[in-house]
């Protein structure tokens, strides 16, 4: 086991230094600069030039490339253009919201998934099956977006039950905490709870065939024991990774559902750093994402070849 979690470490190294590359130069490749947000419309050719030169972007590409890898590798991600703080203590004061969303969303979404997929696994075929699916299909039809649009218009504007927008930090309290991220994240965990319950209830139903279930329905356990102890024993590691993978897209995929309500986390973070043209700050928030993502994909595998030693096989191969 260490040499195969030695080995996915290892695996990530090439994989951040091809996003680090990515990221600089998607970034420095677009049009606009900040020198023009930062002294408007009016500004003279001289002075932007001027400003540029002392944020350092009139050095070579590949100069400042490396300045750049240099600071990531101890930590410092540089200083924001408009902010006047360290990209590290703006995306740290921002992550928390987009935390706490995310991971809200993730157990909307297991509570509706899991249960609907294994239901509708247990009566496959049928008519309760069908409308499971028909459920999860339009789940995963309907915009995050428009799903947010709704869920605003009926229980914050019609029925008063949610806040229109806004965040309240757990320093508040729970109860004003959970009650402003409620409809954000029903209508992220909308979204992976359909795609969720589609892995479930196909693993359930292919668990189901398994010669161990046939065998403890044989001997006369109960049909709860079956499904909880032998079913969904073997159908976990398929469904542990979709879990992984849909929590890192609710941490990407949080931007434009933070912008919807209001949310001050990472989302809004880049959007009006892209506005601003505030090229450390978008720097360091993809990178940080990138990273995010690539130690869930990490923790998934870990945990995939912890419960199955074939998969450590596989890795070794």
């Amino acid at each position: 086991m260490l040499k195969y979690t030695l080995k996915r470490i290892g695996a990530m190294v090439p994989v951040m230094l091809i996003i680090s590359v990515v990221v600089f130069l998607i970034i420095y490749l677009t049009p606009g600069d900040p020198a023009s947000s930062m002294l408007g419309m009016e500004a003279s050719a001289d002075q932007i030039e001027r400003v540029n030169d002392s944020l350092g972007l009139n050095e070579p590409l590949p100069q400042r490339y490396v300045e750049w890898m240099g600071g990531v590798l101890t930590g410092d991600l540089g200083d924001s253009y408009f902010m006047r703080q360290p990209v590290t203590q703006a995306i740290a004061e921002h992550f928390g919201p987009t935390l706490s969303l995310a991971l809200l969303a993730q157990l909307i979404a297991l509570l509706i998934a899991l249960p609907c997929g294994v239901v509708a696994a247990l009566k496959h075929g049928s008519r309760t099956d069908a409308v499971l699916r028909v459920v999860a299909l339009l789940g995963v039809a309907i915009p995050g977006f428009l799903m947010a649009l709704m869920l605003m218009w009926l229980f914050a504007v019609t029925l008063r039950v949610f806040p229109v927008a806004g965040y309240a930090p757990l320093s508040k309290g729970w109860f004003s905490h959970l009650r402003y991220l409620a409809l954000p994240a029903i209508s992220l965990g909308c979204v992976q709870a359909a795609l969720l319950m589609r892995m479930t209830r196909s693993s359930v139903i292919e668990a189901m065939q398994l010669d161990c279930v046939k065998t403890a329905r044989a001997k006369g356990v109960s049909e709860v024991r079956v499904v909880l102890a032998h079913a969904l024993r073997n159908a976990a590691l398929p469904i542990l990774t979709s879990v992984g993978y849909s929590f890192g897209a609710l941490i990407t995929g949080a931007v434009v559902t933070e912008a919807i309500f209001n949310i001050p986390g990472l989302g809004q973070l880049v959007t009006s750093s892209i506005e601003r043209r505030d090229y450390p700050v978008i720097q360091g928030v993809l990178l940080v994402i990138a990273l995010l993502n690539s130690v869930i994909n990490l923790v998934v595998d870990l945990a995939y070849g912890a419960f199955d030693p074939r998969a450590r096989k596989w890795g070794d191969a």
